[in-house]
């Protein structure tokens, strides 16, 4: 199973926004998402969320300690098992920066009650409010047949 990690940059206290990204290309296209990527041979979990959120936004984190790590998230498909992946989640409140549309993706800001939920994954619903309120946990989606709609769920507290 492929390791990856999604970033979802944050304002307020309480949260009131959330930055999403609009996917262009790849796994995915055409949905809203967090900002990540897979994880490279060698390379630690911390250290890929930070390059991809570079790399797809052209912020950058400059004190890696103000990235909340959230939730471990595996997203089972057993009809297409090439998608199936263990997905860190971290959150912060602190990048430097304006987010930049990349060749992968074009950055939105949403408030939380106005998150496209509609233009996600189906699996998004189930646990980004959790992330956005800072629980931290873990969790298993398994899809149905069609690829598109999570068939079961299971949580497991950290």
């Amino acid at each position: 199973m492929q390791n990856a990690t999604l970033v979802f940059l944050l304002k307020g206290n309480p949260v009131s926004k959330v930055l999403l990204g609009f996917k262009k290309i790849g796994l995915g296209q055409g949905k809203y998402t967090g900002f990540g990527g897979k994880v490279k041979p060698g390379e630690e979990v911390t250290e890929a969320a930070l390059r991809e959120l570079t790399e797809e936004t052209e912020v950058t984190v400059p004190d890696p300690k103000t990235l909340e790590y959230n939730a471990v998230l595996e997203f089972r498909f057993p009809h297409k098992p090439s998608w199936e992946q263990r997905v860190f989640v971290f959150c912060t409140h602190h990048w430097e920066g304006t987010p930049t549309e990349s060749n992968e993706m074009i950055p939105q800001w949403f408030n939380v009650e106005d998150i496209p939920y509609d233009q996600m994954w189906d699996d998004a619903h189930y646990w980004l409010p959790k992330v956005i309120s800072g629980e931290r946990f873990q969790a298993c989606f398994r899809y149905k047949g069609d690829n598109a709609t999570v068939d079961s769920v299971k949580y497991i507290p950290l």
